[in-house]
């Protein structure tokens, strides 16, 4: 005879406290997202919002961002960097 377990509803997930925790971008971050402080999940979504207003991705590759003034700025002077790459790149620009 087959043992039945009991299903039980999970918790809704709580957000990480991290990603919640307001951060100051640098000046070169500042230009493309603003200066105030702001939760990385916010910080992550203006970026993307300059990102497609700007036409900076790249049209075949989906996964690269083409860097213009502002952004080479933050991405260490390179015209171009994976989403994964810029990530780690804008890590370096808030406080």
């Amino acid at each position: 005879m087959a043992t039945t377990k009991k299903t039980t509803k999970s918790e809704p997930k709580k957000a990480n406290a991290a990603f919640l925790k307001p951060v100051t971008p640098d000046d070169k971050l500042a230009a493309v997202v603003g200066a105030s402080p702001l939760p990385r999940t916010e910080l992550t979504s203006k970026l993307w919002a300059y990102i497609k207003e700007h036409k900076l991705q790249d049209e075949k590759k989906k996964t690269l961002i083409n860097a213009d003034a502002k952004l080479k700025a933050v991405f260490d002077g390179k015209a171009q960097v994976t989403m994964f790459e810029m990530n780690k790149l804008v890590s370096g620009h808030v406080k």
